[in-house]
């Protein structure tokens, strides 16, 4: 209904728009005439009355004498054409006798009226269109955003890595707002303004269609220039707004990392990195800006070349009284004073709105290349899939398994090789090996956070894969390096994943996890205090011990730890490893882990080196055999 809305009013603008410039004739060959409505219609009926009677004797005559039909066709010709002045005349004689006043100066003060109301009423129909086109325009960019975040959440977690944080953000906030700003233009002036230009043409057209059609003679070579300008702009726009995605990822990475730049004196090498940034930021939209200003002179250009053809060839057939132009016939009958002006007006009333649709064409070009740019990964279907029949996910769970699990990001750079793990119900597993060998990713693989590229992982003998995503994670508590916390309260941050429980079910697991006293003693509201941006209001060992208190509240049958102690104080690393010791009994756990305070956790530890794993057993098996074990727990022993 929206966009019926925008048509009708824009329709409608058109109409008015027209009729107020059509007032022209009457102000031309009624009032400056010194004539009164009534008296020049009776006028014209008497002149084109005698002039049906002069075109049907002569056409007698020459019927009589056996003329040319040829000369005979073209006076018929006239006749119709005078006979349709004629008849329409007839017509509305009656109702400006009724309705129109006889004093010349009185018909004036009637035409500005008419003139006026129509301009109200078109101001109120602009008003209705633009108010529709927002609606329309924010109702649109609501769902698209809905629709890109919806689309973006359901993407692997490996697709996070290759699409950087600031280039999303980009395309959220500046490729958005170009793209509002080209749906706006596109239903706004992109549908009223033609229109506008279509009435004016069409009253041209009353006047004399063959004169117009001289006049509009250049419009495709206006139109060759115009679409290579299209393009240039549209590329422009999309390396500005590449650069755009730049100085997103500058900003975020110097104020993410705030406390290295302070820390190393760096701020002056990141003012230069975001001013180079911006620099040529500002070199991509000053390309723009030099096509968008070829638009203008351009559209102008055309148009006043239009008015000025039709200036020339319309004065020539009014002041030489011809009906023909170059052997063409333009016109049955010489044009009258008032009716050249009228199609001057209306040329000059066509071309208002080609000179504004020349903004509207630069608009729909950025947004062309910022719809481009958002659908690019808007249209993406996730490589990790529900599939279309999901299986239930076993309530109990008897083992977890890699059956011959690979998996690479590229071809020639193997993740993981040839991976048989078998992980039973209620064991406590430690994965441990240099940096990069593939720990977190085998980790992630339980979560289907990634899928193999080759084997299968496997819960009580089924396949992940056959599970809905939302039900499998369910089911399992994830603590990370880093503990990944909101800007919204304590109590909010504990409840995330888990808004079904209540307040009273957060100060449970805050106990559980050893947080209780912090949050209730030290932290100035309590569980309501709103912890900053990632949590920074709050201390490391602070910040994981909420994390912890998350997981336990899920009350998940396997629980993944992910250097879950690495970067706590030792007095926050003991009440962590106390939490643990006492909440995974019973459950299934998959710790990944360099230190060797945790191992103690653990059943069994699972060495694993490039890809692989080169051994399983419990920490003093390993220390009899494993030499890449004992290594690291030497350098572990070293750094404690």
């Amino acid at each position: 209904m929206t966009l019926v809305g925008i048509v009708v009013c824009s329709l409608l603008v058109a109409v008015f728009w027209s009729i107020n410039i059509g007032t022209v004739y009457p102000l031309v060959e009624v009032v400056f005439q010194g004539k009164s409505a009534p008296e020049w219609v009776d006028e014209q009926i008497d002149a084109y009355q005698s002039q049906v009677d002069t075109l049907e004797d002569e056409i007698s005559q020459l019927s009589q004498s056996g003329t040319a039909s040829g000369q005979i066709q073209t006076l018929e010709s006239k006749l119709e054409a005078t006979s349709n002045s004629l008849a329409w005349r007839q017509k509305v004689q009656p109702v400006i006798h009724d309705f129109m006043p006889t004093d010349p100066f009185q018909t004036m003060i009637a035409v500005v009226v008419f003139m006026l109301c129509g301009t109200v009423i078109k101001g109120t129909l602009l008003m209705a269109n633009m108010i529709l086109v927002e609606r329309f325009t924010q109702q649109s960019m609501f769902s698209l955003r809905n629709q890109f975040y919806r689309n973006t959440l359901q993407m692997e977690l490996a697709s996070f890595g290759n699409d950087r944080t600031s280039g999303l953000m980009s395309r959220f906030t500046n490729d958005m707002n170009q793209l509002r700003m080209g749906v706006n233009s596109l239903l706004g002036k992109t549908v009223r303004e033609p229109l506008k230009m279509a009435a004016c043409l069409v009253g041209a057209a009353l006047i004399s269609w063959q004169l117009l059609l001289f006049c509009l003679v250049i419009t495709p070579i206006a139109g060759i220039a115009i679409s290579a300008l299209a393009k240039a702009i549209k590329r422009a726009s999309k390396r500005a707004m590449e650069e755009m995605s730049n100085l997103y990822k500058v900003l975020s990475e110097s104020f993410g990392n705030i406390e290295v730049v302070k820390g190393y004196t760096m701020e002056e090498h990141e003012q230069k990195r975001f001013h180079e940034t911006a620099e040529e930021y500002y070199h991509k939209s000053m390309r723009i800006a030099f096509f968008n200003s070829l638009s203008r002179p351009t559209t102008e250009i055309l148009g006043m070349t239009i008015v000025g053809l039709g200036m020339l060839s319309g004065g020539y057939l009014v002041l030489r009284q011809q009906t023909h132009l170059f052997g063409i016939e333009m016109t049955p009958s010489p044009l009258g004073f008032g009716e050249i002006m009228t199609f001057f007006a209306m040329l000059v009333g066509a071309s208002d709105p080609l000179r504004k649709l020349a903004d509207v064409f630069n608009s729909i070009q950025r947004s062309t290349a910022a719809a481009d740019r958002i659908f690019e990964l808007a249209d993406r279907q996730p490589a990790v899939k529900d599939p279309e029949d999901p299986i239930e996910v076993p309530e109990s769970l008897e083992h977890i398994e890699f059956r011959n699990v690979s998996f690479h990001y590229h071809e020639d750079n193997l993740v993981l090789q040839d991976i048989n793990l078998r992980l039973n119900a209620g064991e406590t597993v430690a994965l441990v090996g240099p940096n990069g060998c593939g720990k977190s990713t085998l980790a992630r693989m339980i979560t289907r956070f990634q899928d193999p590229t080759v084997g299968s992982v496997l819960v009580n003998g089924i396949d992940v894969r056959e599970f809905k995503q939302q039900d499998l994670r369910s089911g399992m508590g994830l603590v990370t390096q880093k503990a990944l916390l909101f800007d919204q309260t304590v109590c909010d941050n504990i409840l995330y994943g888990s808004k079904q429980v209540g307040a009273a079910a957060a100060v449970a697991a805050a106990k559980q996890a050893k947080a209780h006293q912090f949050i209730s003693e030290k932290l100035p509201e309590g569980y309501d205090t709103v912890v900053g941006e990632g949590g920074n209001k709050l201390s490391g060992g602070q910040r994981q011990r909420i994390a912890l208190a998350r997981a336990i509240l899920r009350d998940p049958k396997v629980m993944i730890l992910d250097e879950a102690t690495s970067q706590v104080d030792l007095e926050s690393e003991q009440v962590i490893h106390q939490v643990l010791r006492e909440f995974l009994v019973g459950r299934t756990a998959v710790m990944i882990t360099h230190r060797l305070s945790t191992l103690d956790l653990a059943d069994r530890v699972i060495v694993m080196d490039k890809g692989r794993i080169v051994d399983d057993g419990t920490h003093d098996e390993l220390m009899s055999r494993c030499a890449i074990y004992q290594r690291m727990t030497s350098a572990g022993r070293a750094a404690g």
